[in-house]
C-alpha cells in the first residue's frame, strides 16, 4: 500500500514536471527572434505563410515581387501554447516541419519514429556491452583489491572517465575506422538495422558511447564491492565455512547491488543525451542529430516533440530508478513512514 501511494504520488510530481519544463521550452524558444534560414529549395514566402497558418504569427506582410517581410505581428506566447496543446490532443497533430528543408511540411511525429530506431538501438547496445563488462572489471578490481591489476584497471578507468565521449570517438574513427579499417567511418544507410552490416557500422559509435561508461560501472562496483567485503557479516560467514567465492557471490554482491542496479539504469540515460553528438560525429540518422538541427533553425515543432520526449524519459527514469531500490533491498519501503 506504502508502495502504491508512492508510485501515485512519483507519478503525479512526474506530470507536473514535465508540463512546468514544457512550458518553460515554448516560451523560451519564442522569446528568440524568427529567423528564416535562405536555403537551397526554401520559398521564405511559404514558410512565413505556414507560421502563420500554425498560429505562430499573426497579420504577415511581405512584398510580392522580393518576397521579403515587410511586417508580421507575434501571436501571444499562451495563446500559441494553447492552440499547441489543442492540436495534439483533439487531433494528435506534433506539427509539420517548417524551417527545416529536408522535412518542410511533413508531420513531425512521423520523422520522429522514423529516426527513434536508430537512437535506441545505440543506446541499447551500448548498455548491453557495457554493463558486463563494467561489472565484471569491478568486482575483479575488488577482488584483487591494491595489487597490480587493481591498479592497471584503476588507471584505465581514470582516463576513460576523464576523456568526453566525442574524444573517445575521434580515437575510435581514427586508430579502427581509418587506420585499421574494421568499421566503416559513419553508420550504413538503409533501414536494416539488425543485419550484420548495419550492426558492424553501428559498432564505433555503441564503443564510443559505453566505454566511459564501462569506466563508471567499475569504479562504482569496485567502490561499494570493497566496502560490503570488509563488513562484520562477511567474517561471519566465513567464520560458519562459507569459501571467500561463495561469501562473495551469497552475500557481498547482492547486498553490493543494491545502489549498483540503478545507478545502472541512470547510466542509460546519461548515455542517451550524450548519444547528440555521438549522432552527428558517425552520421548516425537518429533523433539526436534532428533534435540539435531544430535548435539551430528554431523548428518549434520538431524542437517541443523532442525536448518532451528526452524530458518524458529522464523523469520516467527517475521513477524507475527509486522504485528499483524497494524491490532489490526488501528492507526499504518507499512511502512509509
Amino acid at each position: 500500500m506504502y508502495m502504491f501511494k508512492y508510485v501515485l504520488k512519483r507519478i503525479g510530481l512526474m506530470i507536473m514536471t514535465f508540463a512546468i519544463i514544457m512550458v518553460m521550452c515554448f516560451v523560451l524558444i519564442k522569446m528568440l527572434p524568427i529567423v528564416v534560414p535562405a536555403q537551397v529549395g526554401m520559398d521564405a514566402r511559404i514558410q512565413y505563410m505556414q507560421l502563420e497558418a500554425r498560429g505562430y504569427i499573426c497579420n504577415l506582410v511581405m512584398d510580392e515581387k522580393t518576397n521579403q517581410v515587410i511586417s508580421f505581428d507575434y501571436v501571444p506566447v499562451m495563446k500559441q501554447f494553447w492552440t499547441y496543446l489543442v492540436r495534439i490532443f483533439k487531433d494528435g497533430d506534433f506539427g509539420i516541419g517548417v524551417t527545416l528543408a529536408q522535412y518542410r511540411n511533413q508531420p513531425v511525429w512521423d520523422i520522429f519514429l522514423e529516426k527513434l530506431p536508430p537512437t535506441i538501438l545505440i543506446n541499447v547496445y551500448s548498455t548491453i556491452i557495457g554493463v558486463p563488462i563494467g561489472l565484471g572489471l569491478g568486482i575483479f578490481a575488488a577482488l584483487k583489491k591494491n595489487k597490480w591489476q587493481d591498479q592497471v584497471i584503476n588507471v584505465v578507468v581514470i582516463l576513460l572517465i576523464s576523456l568526453p565521449s566525442m574524444v573517445l570517438g575521434l580515437v575510435i574513427q581514427y586508430v579502427f575506422c581509418f587506420q585499421l579499417k574494421w568499421f566503416p567511418l559513419t553508420m550504413q544507410s538503409g533501414y536494416d538495422y539488425f543485419s550484420w552490416g548495419m550492426f558492424r557500422s553501428m559498432l564505433p559509435a555503441v564503443f564510443s558511447l559505453c566505454l566511459g561508461s564501462i569506466a563508471g560501472y567499475t569504479r562504482f562496483t569496485r567502490a561499494e564491492l570493497s566496502e560490503v567485503l570488509t563488513g562484520e557479516y562477511m567474517l561471519l560467514a566465513r567464520t560458519k565455512g562459507l569459501t571467500r567465492g561463495q561469501a562473495t557471490i551469497r552475500h557481498a554482491l547482492r547486498n553490493s547491488m543494491v545502489p549498483i542496479f540503478p545507478s545502472i539504469l541512470s547510466e542509460f540515460i546519461a548515455v542517451l543525451s550524450g548519444s547528440l553528438i555521438i549522432e552527428a560525429m558517425f552520421s548516425i540518422p537518429g533523433v539526436g542529430g534532428l533534435y540539435l538541427d531544430s535548435i539551430v533553425y528554431q523548428d518549434y515543432d520538431f524542437f517541443m516533440l523532442l525536448s518532451g520526449f528526452y524530458t518524458l524519459v529522464g523523469l520516467a527514469a527517475g521513477i524507475v530508478v527509486d522504485i528499483s531500490y524497494g524491490f532489490i533491498d526488501p528492507r526499504i519501503r518507499m512511502g512509509a513512514k
